[in-house]
C-alpha cells in the first residue's frame, strides 16, 4: 500500500512565519514563510517519498465545538499581518506544486484530516501527518504516526516520526487516553480549561491508575494529591464537556481525491514574481532540470 502525507498547513505556516528571519521582496512584500513552506514540502517530499500530499487549511467555525463552547479558541490571537499577506501565495504555490489542498467551511480542519488519515489507515495506507498539533496523537496506531518538527532548541535534529510509543513516552498517556488527559489539562491555545494546578504528571497518573476520565470522576474521593478531590468532583460536567472538544470527529466521509500534476509554468512565474530566487531555482531543477533563473 502507499504512504501519505497529510499536512496540517497553518501549523505549518505558522512555524515557517516564525521560524524564517524576516524576508521580503524588494518593495517590502513578506516573504518568510514562503520560503520556509515550499523548502519543507520540497524536503518533506524527499525525505519520505510518498504516494500523495494533501495540505489541509482552517476556514475557522468549527461549528460543532462552538455550539457547546462559545469561547473555543476565543483568546488567539490574531494572525500576523505579514502573515495574512502571504496566506493567498501559500494556497497559489501549493497548487502550482502539484499538492491537494482541501478545506471546507465551517468545519475544522483537524477533523477533516484526522478523518481522512483513519480513512487512509483502514484501507491499509501508512499516513503521516505533518504537524505539532498535540490533539493528533489519540489517532496514532501502528499505520499513522506524527511528523514532527525541528525542535528550535536543536534543529540538526530534522523531522522525526513520533509513533504509539513515542506518544506514551512524551505524554505519560498512550493515544487512546490522549483526549482525556487534554480534558484534564486543558489546552489553552482553543481555550479549553483544565482543572486549575493540575498538569500533564498528575494527569498521565490518574488516567494509569483509574483507567479514564469517568473512572477517574466516580473515584474522585481518592485522588491524590488530596487538595484536587473537591475541584475534580465538582468539575464533572465541565470535564466531560472539555472531552467532547478535545476528541477529534472522525465521522467526516473519505474525500475524493484526485491527483493534481505540477504547473511548473505558473510554479516558475510565482516564485519569479515573489523573488524567491534560491527557490526558483531549485524548482527549475526539480521540474524541468534547468538551473538558470526564469
Amino acid at each position: 500500500m502507499a504512504k501519505w502525507l497529510l499536512v496540517d498547513g497553518f501549523n505549518l505556516v505558522y512555524r515557517c512565519f516564525f521560524a524564517i528571519p524576516e524576508l521580503t521582496r524588494s518593495d517590502g512584500f513578506p516573504t518568510n514563510a514562503l520560503h520556509g513552506w515550499v523548502k519543507s514540502l520540497w524536503m518533506l517530499s524527499d525525505q519520505e517519498r510518498p504516494e500523495g500530499t494533501l495540505v489541509f487549511f482552517d476556514l475557522g467555525g468549527a461549528q460543532d465545538r462552538l455550539a457547546l463552547h462559545p469561547e473555543y479558541k476565543a483568546h488567539r490571537e490574531e494572525m500576523p499581518e505579514a502573515m495574512v499577506k502571504q496566506l493567498p501565495y501559500v494556497k497559489s504555490l501549493t497548487r502550482a506544486m502539484g499538492l491537494v489542498g482541501i478545506e471546507r467551511d465551517g468545519v475544522e480542519s483537524d477533523d477533516l484530516l484526522a478523518s481522512e488519515a483513519v480513512a487512509l489507515a483502514n484501507q491499509g495506507h501508512e499516513v503521516l501527518i505533518v504537524s505539532s498539533d498535540k490533539d493528533f496523537a489519540q489517532i496514532v496506531n501502528e499505520r499513522i504516526k506524527i511528523m514532527l518538527p525541528p525542535p528550535s532548541a536543536n534543529p540538526k535534529l530534522g523531522w522525526r516520526q513520533m509513533d504509539a510509543a513515542g506518544v506514551k513516552e512524551k505524554f505519560g498517556v498512550g493515544p487512546a487516553q490522549i483526549a482525556e488527559y487534554l480534558a484534564l489539562v486543558g489546552d489553552t491555545s482553543d481555550n479549553i480549561p483544565g482543572i486549575a494546578g493540575v498538569g500533564p504528571k498528575t494527569a498521565s497518573k490518574w488516567l494509569a491508575e483509574f483507567g479514564g476520565l469517568e473512572a477517574v470522576l466516580a473515584r474522585a474521593g481518592e485522588l491524590k494529591p488530596e487538595r484536587f478531590r473537591e475541584a475534580v468532583a465538582g468539575s464533572a460536567d465541565k470535564l466531560r464537556l472539555n472531552l467532547k472538544l478535545t476528541t477529534l470527529n472522525l465521522s467526516h466521509p473519505p474525500l475524493a481525491i484526485s491527483k493534481n500534476a505540477p504547473d511548473p509554468v505558473e510554479l516558475f512565474r510565482l516564485l519569479g514574481e515573489l523573488e524567491m530566487k534560491s527557490s526558483l531555482a531549485e524548482a527549475q531543477k526539480r521540474y524541468t532540470g534547468q538551473a538558470e533563473l526564469f
